[in-house]
């Protein structure tokens, strides 16, 4: 079975909590050559906010995706190519792994599952606020992240795993080792992408990079050259 994300090299995801530099717009961020905007965060997201963002980027032609941090914040959007929805493998709380899920499946009843797919995430930097939120145990080598790979993918079915080490550039042979761990599963990798150079290093691995806080603190040829490292890797 293909995916849209078979193709993807390259995801930049904005964070409806947090501003853009001044003079950017959504606009110039769906133009700089990524292959999809998820929208979504950790802290401070509500409906309004993350519907403004979503709005701002549906005009555009960039795959449009929508990753919500809780099932109060789900947008049911037609401009929406899909929803991503994070499963912590290694929370600390079984709320991140399937409570959260439940509930959202408990208040709306059927889903939209055709356009819903869940994104094994391993989280590895203690210091970021999804770490803290879901008491992720970050104390992993890359044994034990190659085996939770391995456990996403042959166990639950994942069709994406997600290295996540939000916040910070992580360790190459982490993601490497999750690389070899995965065969059909897409790996995804987010964490302390700043340049061509960190870019480039875990596209190596990744088969899909993911840029947040570039878009945020830099703005568009940070990003740009982001891409350009993804395409080339």
């Amino acid at each position: 079975m293909t995916t849209p994300w078979d193709d993807w090299n390259h995801i930049l995801k904005l964070d409806p909590d947090k501003e853009l530099p001044d003079g950017v717009t959504y606009g110039d961020l769906c133009a700089t050559g990524t292959d999809a905007i998820e929208v979504g965060g950790t802290m401070g997201i509500t409906e309004e906010n993350m519907s403004a963002v979503i709005e701002a980027c549906a005009e555009h032609d960039v795959a449009l995706y929508q990753e919500p941090s809780n099932p109060e914040v789900v947008l049911e959007d037609d401009a929406l190519d899909g929803y991503l929805i994070p499963t912590v493998f290694n929370a600390g709380s079984p709320f991140w792994i399937t409570e959260a899920h439940k509930e959202w499946v408990r208040l709306e009843g059927d889903l939209d599952w055709e356009r819903t797919t869940t994104e094994a995430y391993i989280v590895m930097n203690p210091e970021a606020d999804v770490a803290e939120l879901t008491e992720a145990n970050c104390d992993l080598g890359a044994d034990d992240v190659a085996a939770y790979a391995t456990v996403a993918e042959h166990m639950f079915g994942q069709e994406i795993v997600y290295v996540e080490y939000s916040g910070t550039l992580g360790d190459e042979g982490v993601v490497e080792a999750a690389a070899h761990a995965t065969d059909e599963s897409t790996l995804f990798y987010g964490g302390g992408i700043h340049d061509y150079d960190s870019a480039y290093s875990m596209a190596q691995h990744a088969d899909v990079i993911v840029v947040g806080d570039l878009a945020h603190d830099e703005g568009i040829e940070a990003v740009r050259e982001t891409v350009e490292a993804a395409n080339d890797a």
